[in-house]
């Protein structure tokens, strides 16, 4: 089941959303990044799970959304993309608390073996709304997840720096 979830991670501000919103057009299933609809939330509602007031709540708040992600995916057919998800999460909450969670979450609930990591990319990379970090607190990130991949035993992948069809076109002939 787990190969069916292709996941995209890596540097905050990579371009992964973006590949994902051209993966969606091109008709595949695809599920946003957790921690960005967790933003939309909290600010909505004035909640404090915000990663700039409470990271670890944050943290916790993401896990709880990417496993019912997880979940709902699994009842469905194809092929899933995931804007990020349960590994980053885990590796989040694991780096802020020291809570071993990707040993327990991160083995547990698999993605696919191969998973595709977008490199820091400071051309691209806009702070906003819902990403109140600078670039070098993503590319601190990132060179966390280039870390924890491996060593969860995925086969990591980098994404090209190239137009958002090139990459899309890259990630399809890389799953085959």
């Amino acid at each position: 089941m787990s190969e069916r979830f292709t996941l995209l991670s890596g540097c905050s501000g990579g371009g992964k959303s973006t590949l994902l919103a051209e993966l969606r057009r091109r008709g595949l299933a695809c599920v946003e990044e957790p921690g960005r609809r967790i933003v939309e939330e909290q600010l909505a509602s004035g909640g404090t799970a915000l990663p700039w007031v409470d990271a670890a709540g944050f943290a916790r708040r993401a896990i709880a959304v990417a496993l019912a992600d997880r979940e709902a995916a699994r009842r469905g057919p194809g092929r899933v993309f995931f804007d990020r998800g349960l590994v980053d999460a885990a590796a989040a909450l694991e780096h802020l608390t020291g809570e071993p969670t990707l040993e327990t979450l991160g083995r547990a609930h698999r993605y696919g073996r191969q998973v595709f990591l977008a490199p820091p990319w400071p051309e691209i990379y806009v702070a906003d709304r819902g990403r109140q970090h600078g670039l070098e607190a993503a590319v601190a990130e990132y060179e966390r997840l280039a870390l924890t991949y491996p060593a969860l035993g995925y086969a990591v992948t980098i994404l090209p720096k190239v137009s958002v069809a090139e990459r899309a076109d890259f990630v399809l002939a890389a799953i085959g």
